[in-house]
């Protein structure tokens, strides 16, 4: 059957040929969850879990999540939270705290076909100065299209900068190299400010997922400063439909970040 024959016959179908058929959306979301904690002082994953479920997220890159933490009650954050919003959780613990762990989590709707813990480079604490060990957590999903694609959720150090610039050259060289297609999304808590070297070392070899990439994102209440952020890679695979900052100043000290990206 010749080509021009067989779109027509597509067409008598309902069907058509187009590549923007085998697009797909994808509600993205960073959130800095504060191990809970809001700016009330409270506890309550409930209230992180309606915040999520508000905005309708396909997948989620969350930060600073406790498991069996002593300040946080011996909850099971990032279980909870999936059990809540209905979606699928996988947890990269970064350390150990108090009895539990800590780190950094991913929430999805889509089918998971694996997922990896990455340590990322940072000086180890001394007694004059409190660092924490940092991670990226990496999954395989498939897409509404069939499409695998890979999610990321990672938290820079908060504290030191050159650790913030080795790590972010770390995220390049594990997901990001030259001959690496396979489309990406990162998001995270960077810690650093549109302009500074980590961001610009991504942006190396990253698209920012937002229209407004200067809106402060931190504190919540009254926000200042840029640090959390979603990255998409290769340009050529995604297309930026929408982006925001949300306004919620009280359930943690942080505002999520929203991205919506078309997939192809």
């Amino acid at each position: 059957m010749k080509l021009r024959t067989f779109l027509l016959l597509l067409a008598c179908l309902g069907l058509t040929a187009n590549a923007t058929d085998k697009a797909a959306t994808i509600r993205v979301l960073c959130y800095n969850i504060h191990y809970g904690q809001g700016m009330d002082r409270k506890y309550d994953v409930e209230r992180i879990a309606r915040v999520i479920a508000k905005f309708k997220p396909d997948v989620v890159a969350l930060q600073e999540i406790d498991v069996g933490v002593e300040r946080s009650g011996r909850v099971h954050q990032i279980r909870e939270l999936g059990r809540l919003t209905g979606m699928a959780s996988r947890y990269g613990p970064t350390q150990h705290y108090q009895g539990g762990l800590y780190g950094n989590g991913i929430l999805t709707k889509l089918p998971i076909l694996d997922v990896a813990i990455h340590p990322l480079p940072y000086t180890e604490a001394t007694k004059e100065r409190t660092t924490y060990p940092r991670g990226a957590i990496a999954a395989k999903l498939k897409a509404a299209n069939g499409t695998t694609f890979r999610f990321i959720s990672t938290h820079f150090q908060h504290n030191v900068p050159e650790d913030r610039h080795e790590e972010a050259k770390a995220i390049n060289k594990l997901f990001a190299g030259e001959k690496e297609a396979t489309p990406t999304i990162l998001a995270g808590d960077m810690n650093a400010a549109p302009g500074s070297d980590p961001i610009n070392e991504l942006l190396k070899r990253w698209t920012h997922s937002s229209n407004e990439p200067d809106e402060p994102t931190a504190p919540s209440t009254k926000p200042r400063a840029r640090i959390d952020y979603i990255f998409h890679r290769p340009a050529d695979r995604f297309r930026l439909i929408e982006s925001k900052v949300i306004n919620e100043p009280m359930a943690s000290d942080h505002q999520p970040v929203l991205a919506v990206l078309e997939l192809r």
